[in-house]
């Protein structure tokens, strides 16, 4: 699988929801607002990780999910 071919969700307990999904020109954020915004792959990280280390205490979940159809 590619970085292309998954979306990567972030919920957080009390329901709010990023959305980070990557295309030809880099990865996108988009807030529960609905608000897009471009990011880098180092972005991406400093978004991710603090809240892996938070997730086993069941204050966020994270899930990634391929997307259907075809990706080209």
């Amino acid at each position: 699988m590619k970085n292309t071919d998954c979306i990567i969700y972030l919920i957080t307990k009390h329901g709010s929801a990023q959305v980070y999904r990557k295309d030809k020109r880099g990865w996108i954020q988009t807030s529960s607002k609905g608000i897009a915004r471009r990011m880098t792959a180092e972005q991406l990280l400093s978004h991710l990780l603090p809240a892996l280390t938070k997730a086993y205490k069941g204050k966020v979940t994270i899930r990634v999910v391929k997307k259907r159809g075809k990706n080209k």
